[in-house]
């Protein structure tokens, strides 16, 4: 290399600054895209959603509204499966049984209607719209108060704001 092709000592320097710079920048963004997807369920298992429940504690429900403490209640999971007709659910974590909604329809994991059947009063719904479960207007699942993950992890870990559940 000659004296000319070479970088002045402060230009290298100066390159390499805005290179830092916009790598940290780029894993920032990244990062950022990947938390916002993880706390959103973005992305789940084919065919799978988690709704994060919550109860009220020393006090009583008003529609969606709690007179006492909002706490975490169970991770309820469902998985659609297409092939059978099937919506298989269970509370994570929980030794209760697993329970099973029979003859369903379904376009996807996140869309899909059943007929209430023997496990429709365990489950928490017999419809999944948009990936968020939808409350039996004629009360033949268990009452249904969700919350969105992340704050459905806040108030796990004894962060409390707010008196209502709504996704």
């Amino acid at each position: 290399m000659t004296a000319s092709n070479r970088p002045a000592p402060g230009d290298h320097a100066a390159e390499l600054r805005i290179h830092r710079k916009t790598m940290l920048a780029l894993v920032a963004v990244v990062v950022f895209v990947a938390f916002y997807a993880w706390s959103v369920d973005f992305a789940t298992l084919e065919g799978e959603r988690t709704i994060y429940t919550v109860t009220c504690k020393g006090g009583a429900w008003a529609g969606n509204r709690c007179s006492g403490t909002l706490v975490a209640g169970d991770r309820i999971r469902f998985r659609a499966l297409k092939a059978h007709r099937e919506v298989l659910f269970w509370a994570a974590g929980s030794a209760e049984p697993a329970g099973k909604l029979t003859d369903c329809e379904i376009s996807s994991g996140r869309h899909w209607v059943c007929p209430p059947g023997a496990d429709a009063a365990r489950s928490i719904a017999l419809q999944m719209e948009a990936g968020r479960a939808v409350a039996d207007p004629q009360g033949r699942t268990r009452v249904l108060h969700s919350v969105p993950k992340l704050r459905w992890l806040l108030l796990r870990s004894g962060i409390r704001w707010g008196s209502s559940a709504n996704e």
